[in-house]
């Protein structure tokens, strides 16, 4: 089947994609009687493939924060989707990586979770990366028995040989999975692939209210939206050692007062935070005021601090007050 892929006026790239779907009918769905669908789809993959760019447009909202910078995923974010006689509720997770230090041990606890609970899993991968990139989980994902759609990414910036080459290394490495090229950035192909999610849910009642898009506080997603503009104006590892934490959130009908702690992990990162004369948490505090308006729907007055936690990435404590829970 032939898809023209174009942006506005512009065509990207004309591709001759043929879906893959594995041989085996186990999952194929019942329609022999309508009943309600739900299931947990857990978005799993490694860092930088566009994971949260594929969250969000299946979820239709911009739940997850997103750079082109690795890891900038820490929690596991649920996006909820919602429709007569169907519940999908979507998982974002870590990218995949080899900890260096009890941070990101935490994110991977995420992931090692979302294998395990999940309904459907959706493996995301690029053009760029080999399947033998982080083995160990790619095996974990092969010995499911449940199914698995593996999405191909960024096809944007690739050619039809390089592309039907990648399809058949998938095949060959997860043959079970129902394979989709698409690109999350345009939205190519991510409609098909919301539709094959749907189709192949298992019949549950809803886990959540109909009306819950999340399962996250708004208190949340201001934390990661100042994230999102740390990781955005700093360079190297000052983005990384960075939490955010909302310490005073005050409702009105007209104006939201938001009092929030940027924590670095040494005396030289608090330097850099805020810049020469306040000039650079002053920019990361307008970007983020400004997203943070349109998300709690007033006008927002924003107050960012700036304190030191001594290596709070390798400290347990400081691990679950940041909601990373450690066992």
């Amino acid at each position: 089947m032939r898809f023209l892929m174009s942006i506005g006026a512009v065509v990207v790239n004309n591709f001759d994609i043929a879906v893959y779907r594995p041989k085996s009918t186990i999952f194929a769905a019942n329609f022999s009687r309508m009943a309600h669908k739900a299931g947990f789809v857990n978005i799993i993959g490694n860092p930088n493939v566009g994971k949260s760019t594929l969250m969000n447009a299946f979820v239709g909202e911009r739940l997850s924060i997103i750079t082109n910078k690795a890891q900038t995923t820490r929690h596991r974010i649920m996006g909820i989707v919602n429709g007569d006689d169907f519940q999908m509720v979507y998982s974002d997770t870590p990218g995949i990586l080899k900890p260096h230090y009890k941070l990101q041990e935490a994110m991977l606890k995420f992931v090692d979770t979302a294998l395990v609970d999940a309904d459907i899993i959706v493996y995301v991968t690029d053009m760029v990366e080999t399947f033998d990139k982080n083995g160990e989980y790619l095996e974990k994902v092969r010995k499911k028995n449940i199914p698995i759609i593996l999405l191909i990414n960024k096809i944007d910036l690739s050619n039809q040989a390089e592309l039907e080459a990648k399809i058949q290394m998938w095949r060959e490495v997860l043959p079970n999975a129902y394979i989709y090229p698409v690109s999350a950035l345009h939205k190519f192909n991510t409609a098909e692939v919301f539709e094959k999610i749907k189709e192949l849910l298992p019949e549950n009642p809803p886990y959540f209210d109909k009306d819950e898009l999340t399962d996250r506080t708004q208190r949340f997603f201001v934390q990661e939206i100042i994230r999102e503009k740390i990781f955005l104006n700093y360079k190297k590892e000052i983005p990384y050692s960075c939490e955010v934490l909302v310490d005073e959130f005050k409702e009105g009908q007209e104006l939201t007062r938001i009092r929030a702690i940027i924590y670095v992990s040494r005396e030289q990162h608090k330097g850099i935070i805020i810049g020469h004369q306040g000039a650079a948490l002053k920019k990361v505090g307008t970007e983020a005021r400004k997203d943070i308006e349109q998300f709690v729907g007033t006008k927002v007055f924003l107050e960012l601090l700036v304190k030191v936690q001594k290596d709070w990435r390798d400290k347990d404590q400081n691990l679950r007050f940041f909601g990373y829970e450690q066992d």
